[in-house]
């Protein structure tokens, strides 16, 4: 296995990163929010999605074939002036574990390295993807907001402080 991140240009890696999209709810997200919601997230719908988010998105590549995706940019919450966030991270199932979110959110990070601070947004109970984003550094602040996937869930902010370089000694 030879995983290449790049950024997102060809028809094909736009394509490819719908299908991770919608495979990756399809196996991340049941019991997590709404089943009626879930089954209508479809691979159309995700297509849709991807061709009108074209800018901030690094795919993950194995060969040819795109197996995940990080989206990044500047973070919208007001309370976090100046923070860049991780838009979203999805790795396909069997790439679970070997190193592939580890490399897209790396990536990320080095495009928002000119940020104090890093947002990411995480649905409540989503352990797996929790214990990911501690590893990556990530906390939660105690920012959580309700928002309607068929019924509502919440989501919880988790943010990374970069320490200053020049610290004194």
């Amino acid at each position: 296995m030879s995983i290449t991140i790049k950024k997102m240009e060809t028809d094909g890696e736009i394509k490819g990163k719908a299908y991770v999209h919608f495979k990756a709810w399809q196996q991340a997200y049941p019991g997590l929010i709404d089943q009626d919601y879930l089954d209508k997230m479809s691979l159309s719908k995700c297509e849709e999605i991807a061709y009108r988010w074209l800018d901030n998105i690094l795919v993950a590549k194995d060969g040819e074939r795109v197996v995940g995706f990080v989206g990044y940019g500047q973070c919208g919450n007001e309370d976090l002036p100046g923070a860049g966030e991780v838009f979203a991270i999805y790795v396909l199932k069997e790439y679970y574990g070997k190193g592939v979110g580890k490399a897209l959110m790396d990536a990320a990070l080095e495009l928002l390295k000119d940020n104090d601070r890093i947002a990411v947004w995480v649905l409540e109970g989503n352990e797996r993807a929790i214990r990911f984003y501690e590893k990556c550094g990530f906390r939660f602040d105690g920012k959580k907001e309700t928002i309607t996937l068929g019924t509502p869930v919440t989501e919880l902010r988790m943010v990374k402080n970069k320490k200053p370089y020049n610290q004194s000694v």
